[in-house]
């Protein structure tokens, strides 16, 4: 994958891409989290979105950069 994407001709960064994909993969796992009501068992709930989103993140970045 290139570390640049081409955008209305404008060059983005790949990083940019992969949060917004990301972001989407949290958005969804958060969505099917909390209708099987596994957010009961968390100690704290908006943490653990927060870390579900830089282990999704950090994830899409390594096959990037590695």
């Amino acid at each position: 994958m290139p570390r640049e994407v081409a955008f209305h001709g404008l060059y983005m960064p790949t990083l940019t891409l992969l949060f917004v994909v990301a972001a989407a993969l949290c958005w969804g796992l958060d969505r099917l989290l909390a209708s099987a009501g596994l957010y009961r068992f968390t100690w704290h709930p908006a943490l653990f979105r927060l870390s579900l989103f830089a282990c999704l993140f950090g994830g899409l970045a390594l096959t990037i950069y590695r």
